[in-house]
């Protein structure tokens, strides 16, 4: 039985993404939402682990991403 790689590609892919920041922060010093600021705070992180931990929940265990390398 091979190792299921699934929920490891799928949780980096997503830390990338999901980085504050990097693609968009919620919520932003002046906005809702930013795009490409580079910019983080306390609050931001704490809402991008939030959706982190949301739709990798989701993908792994409801969807079931699987990816098993021989």
């Amino acid at each position: 039985m091979s190792p299921d790689w699934g929920p490891v590609v799928v949780a980096v892919v997503l830390f990338i993404l999901l980085s504050p920041g990097l693609l968009f922060q919620v919520p932003a010093r002046s906005r809702v939402m930013e795009f490409g600021n580079m910019a983080t705070s306390g609050i931001s992180i704490l809402v991008h682990a939030v959706l982190f931990f949301c739709v990798l929940t989701i993908l792994v265990v409801a969807i079931g991403i699987h990816i098993h390398v021989n």
